[in-house]
């Protein structure tokens, strides 16, 4: 057999398929039902077999003879038709392939066929699972961060005013006095840049080292003993990996509260039913527990034969959108056990192919909350829906800081202008550019390197007081560059749960037309309930059930309260999604991918009818007196945000009758429940209290209707084309008309502590606020109404499902002619309005009072706080508590993170973390407030400092000859910018010009913040003509007064400078401190104990005459007197907002 030429075999081979038994041929594609051909040519044509020996079923000898010397032939050949399948793949649109273009390691169709055991060649083409937020290397680390420092203006200037003292033809005074201030600041921001980074890095550390189990297939061989192999193939191989080394196609095993790694179809559940609990709040923004479905194919087998099954995965390209999957399940050969009892199944059904959805796989980042699953890696890294959706942090800058840039712009083209011109006033003689250059360093004082040491010690100062404030605990400042952008935000945005509500539901309401039961009478309900349950004990179950008794009442009239309040009670036990979880103490919570229903279920077992089994097929439930009764699942629908309603059909166990029950929003339950007087009314009302409304009906089904019905539901079920509208039609033909209304429920979603208040308070402080959520449009509409989002009899327009460019052209039309409404939008119609109208649309949702997006996507949130801050140049600050909120967070100005039950990574990624969000009246009205005025004050009066000085100088060299020589040196300059003048200059970051008590009273005062007033061009040519008037005045008079004592210019001139600016700093405060008081008493002390050590500058016997006291007081007086007057004069015209108060 070895001879046999192996050449015209080969070709073959390749489509060779493994047979389920020698006599029996497997089935082609042409042989194969049309619809699963279909399905499984695309996924089957890249599938790699990888163990030889099983792709044959011939003789053993035969296959060892076949494959022994030829195995590198095959392979070659097998290479060669996979290559020429891939050039085959068709290239995605253009514009789809952006976020693809830059990964080499993609191939150009994204969408991938994953066989069970993959080859090592077919993983490496996918991105290693490796998660990474750090924004530096040891190699850019340097270049970035030089980078953003120097691409400011201001510091650029410094450093090539630092770099020319090393020229000796340019140096002036000490070296020291300008690399130091320089050194000092980039030192600062390098070490925390670097700490910051580290932090990541050992998150990232953290994150890629934890380890998961792979399931790997029995490696059993030859030489070991049959038991030896047999018990290796029932007990799977597993391996544990850290999550950076998973690729796709690994099998993972998840054991309960760990965190899934990667994006993976799930296989397997230790639940029998086949399903599982995600926690998707670091997704999603949700805290309750979505449910997922096994793929039903695999959950019939067990654990260890997973590893060894023929099969393949076909998942879409990745795409960032959450709540959709698009992939199949082909099952090319039945398990080896199954093979034994399919004897009289006919085999056209292999390989049989399987959809999956969204329902059958866990994204990354999420948590299994109960059990154990098995899953296939699909995406990984880059590819993951959770990293799709993250952005990476941008370096964040504050609106001053670009403001003093720009002015730092104005005053460096000044400082050239003088230059030049008392260069050209001597008319160009000697080496003017060096002349010019020199003229340039003595004026470099007007841009003074001290501004930013000032200005960053101010942003510590506020950052510890924020940090230290009493009554807001635990508030943490991670970016410390940010505290003047708190006091001008004009935009807030919001996510909801978690950072608006607390996300616990509480049923508060129940009505039954004729009755309510508010929150207090709750034990009449539990009593009425427990009469009903002991009364049809007592009956003895005569003809009819539970659910008939209260039915029969009614048709003959006489049905009384304690049945009416059982048929509701038992309805809405069991109409729901709620699965009982027992935990391991032995207690027992409910799980649902509504808290709504939670609520519900929670509220009916406080009045004594318990739910305490629930699988999709059946559901039992316990009575007030104890005894369990059981229902039978029929049929399911589940609530959609197109239905907004949901509804279950069940058999009593005990009678046999089968009953349709429904709850839904009053909207649609309206036309399918019974005429009635009541129900319009109090839905209203209830809404008015901020209560979510369900409606809550019910239809008796004989056995015929629902067999007429299920056998409609299934043909209509089946159906290739419109399955879901065919679906719907059945039941609403069927099912939905006539119902009996029951009664209505009312659910409360518990607010933050004074969540009311506070929008009150920012509303009135000129913020508007938008609301982004990731929930429903009917709960994002209540709470916007319970947190008076929307104000009283406010218009709320809903805008949902849009899909043509026309029914977005009207609504914006509609909105353009109603400004002083409220919007409510779902994600799907945002992305239409964004990608058809954007700058249409933002222009117009700006304008208006509140907005509500619903169903938002993480991403979606981010753009959205990126065009608002794009299109109106105005701040914007993001508030949210979850992981899907840290995009939004990071793409505002200022991002807060509120420590909540979603965890920490929303207050890890945000400037300031929060554990309240009533604690943004105090961090914006009062803090941001008063950083913003105190930032501008400083700023403006460092400038000053640094202008009057500069003034002097160019009087000075205008005086002798247009000479570029120093009026001040040495120790002079360095303790003008330092002793003489920094104590009193700083203290101004304490001042107020209200109280705390006011500042929150009147939030009207923070609308003058936001429009920038305190450091404009008005103001800064304000300051700059103070300064030229004091600086010419105190120079001038300086010439005049001492004219006999020339020599002493320096000593006379300096300690009126000295002195007016003290003066200055007095004149500016509005609220004096203690520590201001301090810092001018010791800073002239410091001044006047300082002249006794420094006799080159100070001539003591000159200093202590009475002529020298007199002559600068009146030089002092001219300087500052004036401004003193002016200032009062103001002060009684056009008084500051702020003055009317106090």
């Amino acid at each position: 057999m070895s001879d046999i030429r192996l050449t015209p075999l080969l070709k073959s081979t390749l489509k060779y398929q493994p047979l389920p038994d020698q006599d029996t041929p497997r089935p082609t594609s042409s042989t194969m039902r049309p619809a699963v051909a279909a399905a499984t040519a695309s996924t089957s044509r890249l599938k790699k077999t990888p163990k030889r020996h099983d792709r044959y079923t011939d003789d053993p000898e035969e296959e060892a003879g076949l494959l022994a010397d030829e195995t590198l032939e095959e392979e070659r050949a097998y290479e060669e038709e996979e290559r020429r399948l891939e050039a085959e793949i068709i290239e995605p649109p253009r514009n789809q392939r952006g976020f693809f273009k830059s990964r080499s390691q993609v191939p150009k169709d994204a969408s991938r066929t994953i066989p069970f055991r993959p080859p090592d060649k077919f993983q490496a083409r996918f991105p290693p699972n490796i998660v990474r937020n750090q924004k530096y290397n040891i190699f850019t680390f340097l270049p970035i961060v030089f980078y953003e420092q120097f691409k400011f203006f201001f510091n650029l200037y410094f450093l090539l005013v630092a770099l020319s003292q090393f020229i000796p033809a340019l140096k002036i005074g000490f070296i020291l006095t300008y690399i130091a201030p320089l050194a000092f600041v980039l030192c600062v921001t390098m070490g925390k840049e670097a700490y910051d980074d580290y932090k990541r890095n050992l998150r990232d550390r953290e994150a890629n080292s934890q380890k998961y189990l792979v399931l790997d297939p029995p490696s059993g061989s030859e030489t070991s003993s049959a038991l030896e192999n047999a018990y290796i193939a029932a007990h799977t191989n597993t391996r544990a990996v850290p999550s950076s080394s998973l690729r796709v196609g690994d099998l993972i095993r998840l054991e309960k509260n760990q965190r899934v790694p990667a994006d993976l179809v799930l296989l397997h559940t230790s639940d029998a039913a086949g399903t599982c609990f995600i926690r998707t709040d670091q997704l999603d923004g949700e805290t309750d527990w979505k449910l997922r479905v096994a793929v039903p194919e695999c959950q019939k087998l067990e654990e260890n034969q997973l590893t060894t099954l023929d099969a393949e995965v076909y998942a879409d390209a990745p795409i960032k959108d959450i709540h959709s999957f698009v992939g199949t399940f082909t099952l090319n050969t039945p398990p080896v056990h199954a093979m034994q009892s399919m004897e009289s199944v006919p085999l056209n059904h292999i390989p049989s192919v399987a959809p999956l959805t969204a329902e059958n796989v866990l994204w990354s980042n999420t948590v299994l909350a109960a059990g154990s699953a098995i899953g296939l890696v699909v995406y990984t890294g880059s590819e993951t829906r959770a990293v799709m959706n993250t952005s990476h942090p941008e370096t964040k800058v504050g609106l001053l800081d670009l403001e003093i840039n720009n002015l730092a712009k104005i005053l460096c083209t000044v400082t050239f202008v003088l230059s030049v011109v008392l260069v050209a006033l001597n008319g160009f003689r000697g080496p003017a550019y060096i002349y010019i250059v020199r003229f340039l360093i003595l004026f470099s004082s007007i841009i003074p390197i001290s501004l930013r040491v000032n200005l960053d010690m101010g942003k510590t100062v506020y950052a510890h007081q924020i940090m230290t404030d009493p009554e807001i605990p635990e508030t943490i400042v991670r970016s410390s560059t940010l505290p003047e952008e708190l006091g001008r935000i004009e935009y807030l945005l919001s996510d909801k749960t978690g950072t608006l509500t607390q996300n616990e539901m509480e049923m508060k309401k129940l009505h039954m037309g004729t009755m309510s039961y508010g929150f207090d009478s709750m034990d009449e309900v539990s009593h009425q309930l427990a009469v009903a349950f002991g009364a049809e004990k007592g009956l003895g179950h005569r003809k009819t059930g539970s659910l008939a008794t209260g039915a029969q009442l009614a048709t003959r009239g006489r049905r009384d309260m304690s049945s009416r309040v059982r048929d509701v009670v038992s309805s809405l036990a069991l109409c729901h999604n709620v699965t009982p979880v027992t935990n391991e103490d032995g207690s027992v919570t409910y799980q649902a991918s509504s808290p709504d229903e939670v609520a519900i279920v929670t509220w009916t077992e406080s009045i004594g009818l318990t739910l305490v089994f629930r699988d999709r097929t059946r559901i039992e439930l316990q009575t007030p007196s104890g005894e369990r009764i059981s229902f039978e699942v029929l049929e399911l629908f589940p609530f959609t945000s197109e239905s907004k309603r949901m509804g279950i059909v069940v058999r009593d166990g005990q009678t046999g009758e089968i009953t349709f029950l429904q709850k839904g929003a009053d909207v649609v339950m309206a036309r399918i429940v019974q005429r009635n007087d009541w129900l319009e009314e109090e839905t209203a009302n209830m809404a008015r209290e901020g209560l979510r409304t369900l409606v809550m009906a019910r239809k008796r089904l004989s056995a015929q209707l629902y067999n007429d019905f299920k056998t409609q539901y299934h043909a209509a079920s089946i159906r290739l084309e419109g399955r879901n509208e065919a679906m719907a039609r059945v039941v609403a033909e069927c099912l939905e008309h006539d119902l009996e209304l029951l009664g209505l429920t009312g659910v409360e979603d518990k607010l933050q502590d004074e969540v009311k208040s506070t929008l009150e308070l920012l509303r009135n402080a000129g913020i508007k606020i938008w609301m982004l959520t990731g929930d429903k449009i009917e709960t994002a509409r209540c709470i916007a109404i319970s947190t008076k989002l929307v104000a009283r009899n406010q218009y709320i327009h809903e805008v949902a499902k849009l899909k043509t460019a026309d029914a977005v052209r009207n609504e914006l039309e509609f909105l353009q002619s109603k400004l002083d409404c409220c919007l409510v939008i779902d994600g799907e119609s945002l992305q239409l309005c964004l990608d058809l109208f954007k700058n249409e649309f933002i222009e117009i949702a700006t304008k208006l009072s509140a907005v509500v997006a619903c169903r938002c996507s993480p991403t979606q949130k981010a753009d959205v706080a990126r065009l608002i801050r794009k299109h109106t140049r105005k701040r914007v600050c993001c508030i949210g508590d979850g992981g899907n909120d840290v995009s939004m967070i990071q793409a505002a100005d200022v991002g807060v993170g509120i420590v909540g039950k979603e965890g920490k990574q929303a207050s890890l990624a945000a400037d300031f973390s929060v554990t309240q969000f009533s604690f943004l009246t105090k961090l914006l009205l009062w803090h941001g407030r008063n950083s913003y005025r105190r930032s501008a004050k400083l700023a403006q009066f460092v400038i000053h400092r640094g202008l009057i000085i500069s003034v002097m100088q160019a009087v000075f060299s205008a005086i002798f000859f247009f000479a570029p020589i120093a009026l001040y040196q040495g120790w002079l300059m360095v303790g003008y910018a330092t002793v003489y003048t920094m104590a009193p200059v700083f203290s101004l970051v304490l001042d107020r010009d209200v109280s705390e008590d006011l500042a929150i009273l009147y939030p009207e005062l923070y609308k003058e913040t936001t429009k920038g007033r305190a450091l404009s061009y008005k103001t800064f040519f304000q300051w700059l003509m103070i300064s030229v008037y004091q600086g010419a005045a105190i120079m001038i008079m300086s010439l005049v007064l001492f004219e006999t004592e020339f020599l002493h210019i320096v000593s006379i001139s300096f300690t009126a400078l000295i002195l007016n600016e003290l003066i200055m700093v007095a004149l500016e405060i509005t609220t004096w401190h203690l520590y201001m008081v301090i810092s001018e008493i010791v800073t002239l002390f410091f001044y006047v104990i300082s002249i006794a050590f420094l006799p080159e500058y100070f001539d003591l016997t000159f200093v202590v005459t009475l002529g020298f006291g007199w002559k600068v007081a009146v030089i002092v007086a001219l300087s500052a007197l004036p401004l003193y007057i002016i200032k009062l004069i103001k002060s009684r015209i056009a008084p500051a907002a702020s003055s009317k108060l106090l």
